[in-house]
């Protein structure tokens, strides 16, 4: 039976006011390590509903910011973030936070490391600081992306080994996937189905009643694993289906055939298809990356998972066939890629939003500088863009822009074909601006 946490003084009303709290031992509701994409949205939804929340961040510079009034991401804008001030987010360095908190809830990164499995190392960090400070009777929820039995073998013996108490009999612990899509106007951290999965189901029941607090719909999961390969699912299928397409774009235009158009007429059966797109490859944080997650545990347990490595092997490519087109059709006009000027168009990882994790802008750039181009770029949403070494001039009016070919990267709302600049060909990797004069699509 799990042990409940020690009572909770309450502020003790004088002469018909309330008596001002110690700050620094307040309860917290919620600790909410890591203040990035998932981790800011998180904890505005939960402030919204009058949970006090404290967000920890390892960069002092991002909490600066933050407790200034200025954002770093696209969902939160600075507007957002100062009703979140006023309603009593703080954001922090000290880990120490966490000795105060009802539940701790872990957002940080899990990139690939170089071995291509994950690197937990920003996990295996963050929980060796809330073990330190755990107390008996909290919630640690884990929602970085991960492969499954990371939270019962990694998170789980960490936080007993700091700590001294058993997970699921002195403390809840759960695993609850991020489902944060930036830039998304319709679905956001409180209208998403919520996936919780607990160690035990007490610790299920505990997730549950924290995020409904303040998220409309509750899913529960068998238990922690199910939960962690419900999230590497929903990305495998993602990135398998825009292999699919990535492919098929590459000999439909050998065939003569408009891929998009065909995709147009399918998605107009009301069963059994979803409608996927090409593009220069695939990017954000989840595509590229979460489905190595799964693949690297089905290698542990001695075979290939051939589906995800056949898919990131075509989308991994998508690049080198965007530059070989940009070749070909600089050749068609008799100027040789070395000596051309390239506009890229876009370089954010989708439309309409700052972010450029994994964005396939960077390998195409590099593959074009590599080629002996000179490469200058346009988007509204990045005023500086840089990969390696190479920093490239931003064009800021396309009219007027000078570039021997537009290569459309990026289907931002403002790239319309009588925005771009007349006579220059334009590359469509995006399938936007089909059917306009001088434009070939991927």
């Amino acid at each position: 039976m799990l042990i409940p946490a020690p009572p909770r003084r309450l502020p003790i009303a004088k002469d018909s006011t309330v008596a001002t709290v110690d700050e620094a031992a307040r309860p917290i509701d919620l600790v909410v390590v890591g203040q990035g994409y998932v981790g800011l949205p998180l904890a505005q939804a939960a402030i919204a509903k009058g949970l006090h929340v404290v967000g920890l961040d390892r960069s002092q510079s991002v909490v600066d910011a933050l407790n200034a009034g200025s954002s770093h991401i696209d969902d939160v804008a600075d507007a957002d973030l100062d009703v979140m001030l006023r309603g009593g987010y703080t954001a922090s360095t000290d880990a120490s936070v966490q000795a105060r908190a009802k539940a701790i809830v872990i957002c940080v990164p899990t990139p690939l490391g170089e071995a291509g499995g994950p690197d937990l190392a920003a996990v295996i960090g963050a929980s060796h600081a809330a073990g330190k400070h755990l107390r008996r009777g909290t919630l640690v929820v884990l929602e970085s992306t991960t492969y499954p039995g990371t939270t019962e073998e990694v998170v789980a013996p960490i936080l007993r080994g700091e700590s001294g108490l058993e997970p699921g009999v002195d403390f809840h612990l759960a695993f609850s996937p991020e489902r944060v899509d930036p830039g998304n106007p319709v679905y956001g951290i409180v209208n998403t189905p919520k996936v919780v999965g607990g160690l035990t189901p007490a610790c299920t029941a505990a997730a549950k009643d924290l995020y409904g607090q303040f998220i409309d719909t509750i899913v529960e999961a068998k238990g922690t694993r199910e939960a962690e390969m419900a999230k590497l699912l929903e990305n495998t299928y993602r990135h398998v289906n825009i292999a699919l397409v990535n492919e098929m774009a590459v000999f439909c235009r050998e065939l003569g055939v408009d891929l998009w158009d065909a995709i147009g007429l399918a998605k107009t059966k009301p069963f059994g298809y979803q409608a996927f797109y090409p593009g220069p490859g695939v990017g954000g944080h989840c595509i590229p990356i979460d489905p190595n997650y799964l693949s690297y545990k089905v290698r542990t347990l001695g075979y290939p998972f051939r589906f995800v490595e056949l898919a990131q092997e075509i989308n991994n490519r998508m690049p080198e066939y965007v530059v070989s087109r940009a070749m070909a059709l600089l050749n068609g006009s008799g100027i040789a890629l070395s000596r051309a000027r390239v506009l890229l168009l876009g370089v954010t990882y989708k439309p309409d939003i700052a972010d450029q994790r994994e964005s396939p802008s960077t390998p195409v750039a590099r593959k074009l500088i590599a080629a002996g181009a000179e490469v200058a770029y346009h988007d509204p949403h990045v005023p500086v863009w840089s990969v390696g070494a190479d920093r490239f001039e931003r064009v800021t009016d396309l009219a007027t822009a000078k570039a021997d070919l537009v290569v459309l990267l990026t289907n931002h709302a403002e790239y319309r074909a009588e925005a771009l600049p007349a006579g220059v060909p334009v590359l469509d990797t995006r399938g936007a601006l089909r059917g306009a004069e001088g434009v070939e699509a991927l």
